[in-house]
């Protein structure tokens, strides 16, 4: 061990990349078209009336009502990465979802200036919206 405490792992027990969120919500068959059609994502499968999965790139996002865990309306902020967050965020809201805040500069970094907006989903969980504009 080494004599900072800190216990070193190998490559194969190191995390990697999320591939799934799971989502508290109230109600999955309201929750369901505002992830799909509002947001856009790609619904994958349903196995049961409290759960669905869909797809965001190469996360998948469980919504799940809650199962023993989990409080609706209180979860972690998803953040999107859009092309256009001026007419991604315009879309968005004009597909029904509840604007939070308009698409603002958030930081200027040295090569690019990092833009967010956010919307809320049917429970009133935020979803955050982030562009990187170069150049």
């Amino acid at each position: 061990m080494p004599s900072n405490h800190q216990t070193t792992m190998s490559d194969q027990h190191k995390l990697s990349e999320i591939r799934q969120i799971a989502l508290t919500v109230s109600d999955v068959s309201t929750a369901l078209p505002f992830y799909r059609d509002v947001l856009g994502l790609s619904f994958l499968f349903s196995p049961s009336p409290q759960l669905a999965f869909l797809a965001a790139g190469g996360v998948r996002i469980m919504l799940s009502t809650p199962q023993g865990a989990g409080t609706v309306g209180h979860n972690s902020i998803l953040y999107f990465t859009v092309k256009d967050i001026v007419a991604a965020h315009a879309a968005i809201v004009g597909r029904g979802a509840r604007n939070e805040r308009a698409p603002q500069l958030t930081a200027k970094m040295p090569d690019h200036e990092l833009w967010g907006a956010f919307v809320r989903d049917p429970d009133g969980n935020l979803i955050g919206l982030m562009e990187e504009k170069r150049g």
